[in-house]
């Protein structure tokens, strides 16, 4: 046979969610056995699995299951196939991840070393995985991507042989070598000068892709291919390219916000960089690996690749001037969530400690609570170290979040003890973080949540403007103040009377929504929406005395915050970490710096939301009175 394909774990079916088919993970080695769960199913369906420790200088480790989890190449050298005595390294692949066993090679599980690892599972339109056997003269190589590869990386498996690289935006004459700095070269003897095509792709004879009897390995990538998403049309890997202007920056339009971004200068010499938003790609700093070499991760306070709504920024001279780059990005997570615990948490781990979250923090709120102290909100996508006060108009500053740690870990160290942590998680129909430059006019901005937004949150990020809060319960011609108590106030500039709609949300010309870039922002909004049984965005009108508040829950709200918006009011929060209980329920302010107040029963719990109790302030519920919250399950 001229070519091998396995035939286990090839996907037949697409899934509904790019998450259901990669992963960024990361984890802290610790030379013994550990498992990654990372909720990508390998047992069952195969693909690859790419280790990086980012704290030391060591091999990228790639192993995948058509070689079997033994059997592991190294991306920044030319070596051959090597394999892991049994027992250590991956030493299997699960429906749900993989298993480490002691670290043979220094390159995956040394104890302490902090570590990243990158699953792409195997599944049509997105990846696949073919060995096979060289014949010397020019083939075909089937493969089961179901699309036209965008990009395909060959490495001989059985000695010494350069990565050989096929990208879709170079000519089907041209070629990268992933192991190397080298620009692209021209040679017709690797793919035959004859681009691939949904069921096959084709090699010329040169040694390091079709030598008679030489075993090889291929990872084949798609290109906008759609298969995904609830419709089964939506992209999640796109290949392509960019030129970077005199400065060395460029823009780039995926249509969706990349979590995964593999680029190289193509025009010239270059390293492979390595980027992705567990590790840090935001608003404020970068964080990246090299696939050419073995060094530890790199980063200089610099946000040299910023992701956006809608694609990613190459920023600053970062990236050579007028150069070409390629690329393979990956689409952030799209899945809605169907539990509440899927998507917060509220924590008292005092700081410094590492919270287990069961889920990604994109977005935290935390506060000191038995002193005056400010409230600081940060979110993954402005950066590790940065934070805004909702007590506060002041510009972002420095704060220790850790939003970069490891997955499913969260970690400040900027508050003293007793403190409250308020944890989120960006998800489709729950919650989404869009960071944007202001235009000074009329304009709409792109986000990701996948419905209209039903409450959002605004803040300048460079100047002491307001924090502005969009409701749906008081329209799109009023608008108020999260760092203030006063009440709903008309504007047509804030939000031009145009309501947001499930892909953009519109602005008016205000400063503190959409200043003109020169003098004001750049922004940062906080978008939440309702999901069934996770969240409700809504209002009530208040009575005076005992009310339910229905959220559709099934088991109580667990973070509660309501706003009275026809007269003045404060932004009150309570949470079952502090307790939402029959008697007293402690509660802080958004809008103030006081110190928790514990004494009061203002809300109650109830299976199917919040009640306001009898007790309760006007300010909570006044007779006649309008307010507006939001709940988490």
């Amino acid at each position: 046979m001229l070519n091998k394909k396995a035939l286990a774990g090839t996907p037949s079916t697409p899934p509904v969610f790019v998450e259901d088919v990669f992963s960024t993970y990361l984890y802290t080695g610790n030379s013994s056995t550990q498992t990654i769960t990372n909720s990508i199913d390998l047992a069952g369906k195969g693909g690859l699995v790419w280790t990086k420790d980012r704290s030391a200088t060591a091999s990228h480790q790639l192993h995948d299951t058509v070689r079997g989890a033994r059997s592991y190449i190294f991306s920044n050298t030319t070596n051959a196939a090597q394999i892991a005595t049994v027992g250590y390294d991956i030493t299997s692949f699960n429906s749900n991840g993989f298993s480490l066993g002691p670290d043979e090679a220094g390159s995956i599980n040394t104890s302490g070393n902090n570590y990243c690892s990158w699953t792409f599972r195997e599944q049509a339109k997105f990846f696949d995985v073919v060995t096979y056997t060289g014949t010397g003269s020019n083939t075909t190589i089937s493969h089961n991507l179901g699309s036209v590869p965008g990009m395909i990386i060959v490495k001989r498996t059985d000695t010494l042989g350069a990565w050989q690289v096929y990208h879709s935006s170079l000519a089907n004459t041209e070629y990268l070598v992933l192991s190397t700095t080298t620009a692209k070269a021209t040679g017709a003897t690797r793919w035959n000068s004859t681009t691939p095509t949904s069921t096959d792709f084709s090699l010329g004879t040169d040694a390091t892709v079709n030598a008679s009897g030489g075993t090889y390995v291929a990872y084949l990538f798609a290109h906008n291919a759609g298969g995904f998403g609830t419709t089964g049309t939506d992209n999640v890997i796109s290949c392509g390219s960019f030129t970077t202007d005199a400065s060395g920056n460029g823009t780039v339009n995926l249509g969706y916000e990349p979590q995964y971004v593999l680029m190289k200068r193509s025009s010239g010499a270059g390293s492979w960089f390595l980027f992705d938003n567990m590790r840090e790609i935001s608003q404020t700093n970068s964080r990246w690996l090299l696939a050419n070499t073995g060094d530890a991760e790199l980063t200089d306070g610099i946000p040299y690749l910023i992701p956006s709504a809608t694609g990613f920024i190459a920023n600053n001279n970062f990236f050579s001037s007028s150069s070409t780059y390629i690329y393979m990005a990956i689409r952030r997570p799209m899945k809605v969530p169907t539990t509440g615990t899927s998507v917060y948490l509220g924590s008292l781990a005092n700081p410094s400690v590492s919270i287990s979250t069961g889920f990604v923090p994109d977005m935290a709120i935390a506060k000191t609570r038995d002193s005056v102290s400010a409230i600081y909100v940060g979110s993954r996508l402005q950066g590790n170290a940065v934070q805004l006060r909702t007590t506060a108009t002041a510009a972002e500053g420095s704060f220790g979040w850790g939003f970069s740690d490891n997955t499913n870990t969260f970690s400040q160290s900027s508050l003293g003890s007793p403190v409250i942590d308020w944890i989120f998680r960006r998800a489709s129909g729950f919650m989404d973080v869009v960071c944007y430059t202001g235009t000074g006019s009329n304009t709409t901005q792109t986000h990701n949540l996948g419905v209209a937004p039903e409450m959002m949150i605004i803040k300048d990020r460079a100047n002491g403007n307001n924090w502005t809060v969009y409701h749906s319960g008081i329209g799109n011609t009023q608008w108020i103040q999260l760092n203030l108590s006063s009440s709903a106030a008309a504007s047509s500039t804030a939000w031009n009377d145009t309501s947001p709609t499930s892909s953009v949300f519109t602005l008016g010309s205000n400063v503190a929504v959409n200043g003109n870039p020169a003098i004001w922002g750049p922004y940062v909004a906080y978008l939440f929406a309702s999901v069934t049984g996770v969240s409700k965005v809504g209002t009530y009108t208040g009575n005076g005395t005992t009310q339910t508040i229905n959220c559709g829950f099934t088991g109580g709200a667990r973070f509660v915050l309501i706003k009275r918006t026809d007269s003045t009011g404060d932004w009150y929060v309570w949470d079952t970490a502090r307790g939402i209980i029959a008697g007293n329920d402690p509660y802080l302010l958004l809008n103030s710096t006081a110190a928790e107040v514990t004494s009061t029963d203002y809300i109650d719990p109830v299976s199917s939301g919040f009640e306001i109790s009898s007790t309760a302030p006007a300010a909570i519920n006044a007779n006649g009175g309008s307010f507006i919250f939001f709940a988490v399950a």
